[in-house]
């Protein structure tokens, strides 16, 4: 019997859907290098995909309201909801990534196309479906609540006790931390770190997990991704020098109790600025996490434009992460309450951020 000339001995299987005159032809012959590639046009996006499908590589026109809209309605589709969005951008232009964030992308490549980083980033977004099974998925769920729960036990154990704690120590962490959720869920992130005895660490982790989720699905650079995986992590670090019976106080905190409480962001960015080596958008994280766009937050009162990007991103993942953990003095919002509640912040909060949030928001459970 003879061979199949066409068939590509290879693991992955790819869904390429252009709106381009050329059907994405150079695109296509790079992914070739790494899977079976299907070239479809907007409109012929499954309702479904097939169960061999690896992943989905969309290269379209983000400034074409039809093209926007046909990708819009197919992809919102449950069916889709678990598996790897990568998006084209044809410039580095803010409007073609917002509207690649706003359509579900879990990760963007931009032109000109580089080859070799292209095809690093479908190795890491579009797992070998042949090699890669659910055992995988839980070492790397474990590993990375390992990672995070060894940086915690530094942070609230060793470091109120003299002992420093090491930008290296947070980078070790990260790349299993990322891995993590990137090769599980959101979901079983949550359901495992949610089990965790101490409201503190569990929140961490839970702020941590959504900041990841948010970044992957904002289809943030790697080096991004991994930026704001350390000021998650970090965000609340100054809290190890705040009472243990402030801290686990199993009731709402007294007037006296919350003013104590809320030095914790001056105290962590002292702490770490003493040791000096942890990044300014860390330190900024750390000490600037409770600023609201209109002035009213703490310590310094930041408003508008003198709040970074990422405090932004991870005041919303952390307000958001507080209203849907358990506390052994109120119920647990439900997601759509909690949400509902930011809304109403308004001007407080970035609602555009806020709105980019929403499918992570919804999405994990």
């Amino acid at each position: 019997m003879s061979a199949q000339p066409n068939k590509i001995p290879t693991k992955r299987r790819l869904l390429l859907a252009s709106d381009r005159s050329d059907q994405s032809s150079e695109l296509a012959s790079i992914l070739q290098a790494v899977g079976q590639v299907d070239t479809i046009s907007t409109s012929a996006i499954p309702e479904s995909p097939s169960r061999d499908l690896s992943g989905i590589v969309v290269d379209i026109n983000l400034r074409s309201a039809e093209s926007v809209q046909l990708v819009r309605n197919k992809l919102r589709a449950d069916a889709y909801r678990e598996m790897p969005r990568l998006f084209v951008l044809a410039d580095a232009l803010h409007h073609g990534s917002m509207q690649a964030w706003a359509l579900g992308a879990t990760d963007t490549i931009a032109r000109p196309f580089d080859a070799q980083g292209i095809l690093q980033r479908i190795r890491a977004a579009f797992p070998d479906t042949e090699s890669y099974d659910e055992t995988d998925r839980g070492k790397a769920l474990n590993r990375g609540v390992e990672a995070a729960h060894g940086v915690l036990v530094r942070i609230f154990n060793r470091l109120p006790a003299g002992e420093p704690l090491k930008f290296s120590d947070i980078v070790e962490a990260e790349n299993k931390i990322i891995k993590a959720i990137k090769h599980s869920s959101l979901r079983e992130w949550l359901t495992t770190v949610g089990c965790h005895h101490t409201d503190t660490y569990r929140h961490c982790l839970f702020v941590t997990g959504f900041a990841v989720a948010f970044a992957q699905h904002l289809g943030m650079r790697e080096d991004d991704q991994r930026r704001l995986v350390r000021a998650a992590l970090l965000h609340d670090v100054g809290k190890a020098f705040i009472p243990v019976e402030i801290l686990d106080k199993p009731d709402p905190l007294t007037l006296e109790e919350m003013e104590v409480m809320r030095q914790h962001p001056r105290r962590g960015f002292d702490a770490l600025t003493a040791q000096g080596g942890f990044p300014p958008e860390m330190l900024d994280v750390i000490l600037h996490h409770h600023e609201l766009l209109d002035g009213t937050g703490y310590p310094d009162g930041l408003s508008g434009k003198e709040i970074s990007d990422i405090v932004r991103l991870t005041t919303i993942v952390d307000i958001y992460a507080a209203l849907v953990e358990k506390r052994a003095y109120r119920l647990q919002f439900t997601h759509a309450k909690a949400f509902a509640m930011m809304e109403e912040m308004g001007d407080k909060l970035d609602q555009h951020l806020l709105h980019a949030f929403r499918p992570v928001a919804f999405g994990h459970y």
